[in-house]
């Protein structure tokens, strides 16, 4: 479906060096997860390997939480100098982190250090608020120490490198947060550190799997084509200050030359690594990457019969739209469940017939985007932030995992600015499969896709979030609030009408892709899914088009965990819609605001804030 990069680019490197109640389709028998006392399983996760903490000095257990987080953060930021440009905290913009083993175990030894001063702290003693903000950073901690330990990344996934890189150059040339004269001097002195981490990445690679290298030999030429051309225009703007660039540039193009040879001719050839993560760690990461130990066992059944559910509306729909789209053309009224999936792929193949093409792509969502924030406004559904969003065609060096995503200014960022970016079919692409593309994107969809990832999905939420009081919580914002939240405004939309009965279809449509999602994630990690499998799955009961079913089948093999993510999220937001609906009073911007009240927090802890 998407890759979001919400509330801002949510990176692998964010995660290594640290990420109503009637509705039928809602699932029922997911485990209600005990959400008033914190779990044990972080903590646990991290206390074995830290030392014995210090007895603090005498304040108040909240006081102690707070300046630990603002010095995690700070700690962080100096790690993570990409991260800090990426959360708006910009004394580090010219800056890479240290990628090598040494810097790798300095950051580990940060982590486990805070993990010793959080277990010094009395949590029976905290407000509401601090105890969740605690158990994000005991989970965040004890995520960062897995993926470093077990999944090592930086020794096996040469897309770490290529995300770091286009992460740490994109800000510098697409926002606008500091004149140009500032931009230019510390993008000079990223272009000049890339020589070194490619010399780390060439050091440390030593095994990857023959997808993850292909990737990133495709994404390391997007990035070669981006700094050859000596980033003329930010030059430019930057007068005296700009001079320094192409020789920088220059230098970060042969840098990266070198590591497009190392990737063909070096490490494609050891590129023999499985792409599943196996039972045990597929499952470890899940309940870490949810915050939750709701695990695989429930998700999946729940999922398999959400599909079910679902595809019982799209027959609904489709009856509804058939004598709009076949004027006086009869339909037999399906009696078995292959007659039903006939019935719905006629309806949804009518509908692929008005998409765009890649000459219209960005601005049809343009037009997407004013019409949804007309619509949210005028059924009065959420606060509207003030905030722009701008649609953009999507950077090369990220193509190649998903079709869109939102890529929204940090929480520290004193000059805002979201891209809505979109990807055409590549130039290389077959007529057949560039029609694919368009025949799932359609006009309809499109409507759906930007009000997930913009108005009034990650867009609207990131910006909402960004202005909450905690920013442990925001920076470390959590991807199934994140998704959840989306998935749940695709549905509250298409509930109020927006777009009519063809958007709706879409709508469900995506309900089943999100549903197909988890089971192939866990499919693929954790159960040996093939690919004929999960091409059926897809295909046949998802109704998605082949060329999108081919792509997701890539992106399952190239992330865990990550898809599992918007059933999970979508899940626990319907079932805290179901609680509010029945309190007297309910109204939905006083709803949606009050959700939107509390920053990002993994969806477990909203029955606790909330008092649900």
């Amino acid at each position: 479906m998407k890759l979001t990069r919400s509330p801002f680019r949510l990176s692998l490197l964010a995660f290594v060096f640290a990420g109503c109640s009637s509705d039928p389709s809602i699932p029922r028998n997911l485990p209600a997860p005990e959400y008033e006392a914190p779990r044990a399983f972080p903590s646990a996760a991290v206390s074995a390997e830290v030392e014995e903490p210090e007895q603090p000095a005498e304040e108040s257990s909240d006081a102690q939480l707070e300046e630990l987080g603002k010095q995690f953060l700070s700690d962080m930021f100096v790690h993570l100098p990409v991260r800090a440009t990426e959360a708006g905290e910009h004394r580090f913009d010219g800056k890479w982190p240290d990628v090598s083993v040494n810097g790798e175990a300095a950051y580990r030894a940060m982590l486990k250090a805070t993990a010793s001063k959080l277990l010094a702290i009395d949590a029976s003693k905290l407000s509401v608020e601090n105890a969740v903000d605690r158990d994000i950073l005991s989970n965040h901690i004890a995520l960062a120490l897995f993926t470093l330990d077990e999944l090592k990344p930086a020794e096996t996934d040469p897309m770490f490198y290529t995300a770091l890189i286009g992460d740490g150059l994109d800000p510098l040339v697409s926002r606008e947060f500091a004149p140009a004269s500032v931009r230019a001097k510390n993008l000079a002195l990223r272009l000049e550190g890339i020589p070194a981490v490619v010399a780390a990445a060439t050091a440390r690679l030593k095994v990857a799997t023959e997808l993850h290298t292909k990737t990133a030999i495709s994404q390391n030429k997007g990035l070669i084509s981006l700094v050859g051309t000596g980033f003329k225009d930010l030059a430019a703007q930057a007068g005296a200050d700009g001079q320094r660039l192409p020789a920088a540039a220059k230098a970060a193009e042969t840098a990266l030359q070198n590591f497009q040879t190392f990737l063909e001719k070096d490490l494609l050839k050891k590129a023999t690594a499985d792409v599943r993560l196996g039972k045990d760690k597929f499952k470890k990461k899940l309940a870490l990457v949810l915050d939750d130990e709701t695990g695989a066992e429930a998700l999946v059944p729940a999922a398999r019969a959400f599909l079910e559910a679902t595809r019982a509306e799209m027959v609904a729909t489709s009856k509804e739209l058939w004598p709009e789209l076949f004027k006086g053309k009869a339909w037999k009224d399906p009696k078995t469940v292959e007659e039903e999936r006939k019935l719905i792929r006629a309806v949804l193949n009518e509908l692929a017939k008005e998409r765009s093409t890649n000459a219209t792509i960005v601005k049809d969502a343009e037009a997407t985007l004013v019409n949804a924030t007309a619509f949210v406004r005028q059924h009065d559904l959420v606060r509207i932030p003030n905030e722009p969003c701008k649609v953009v065609e999507m950077p090369e060096y990220r193509r190649g995992v998903a079709v869109a995503y939102c890529d929204s200014s940090g929480p520290l960022e004193a000059n805002p600015q979201t891209f809505y970016a979109i990807a055409p079919a590549p130039q290389d692409w077959p007529k057949k499969r560039v029609e694919s593309l368009y025949r799932e994107y359609n006009r309809s969809m499109l409507n759906d896709l930007t009000v997930h990832e913009a108005m009034p999905g990650h867009f609207l939420q990131a910006m909402h979030q960004n202005s909450f009081s905690s920013k442990v919580r925001a920076v470390l914002a959590h991807g199934a609030f994140v998704e959840g939240w989306a998935v749940y405004t695709e549905w509250l939309m298409a509930k109020y009408g927006f777009g009519g009965p063809p958007v709706r279809m879409q709508r469900l449509k995506m309900a089943l892709r999100m549903a197909a999602n988890t089971i192939l994630d866990h499919g693929v990690h954790a159960a040996n899914m093939s690919e004929k499998e999960a091409i059926k799955l897809m295909t046949e009961e998802s109704f998605q088009e082949e060329g999108e079913a081919l792509g997701k089948w890539k992106r399952a093999q190239l992330t865990s965990a990550q898809l599992t993510t918007y059933f999970y999220g979508f899940t626990e937001m319907m079932r805290l819609r179901g609680v509010a609906e029945k309190e007297a009073g309910f109204k939905e911007r006083a709803y949606h605001d009050e959700l939107l009240a509390h920053g990002s927090p993994a969806p477990r802890y909203l029955r606790r804030i909330l008092g649900k």
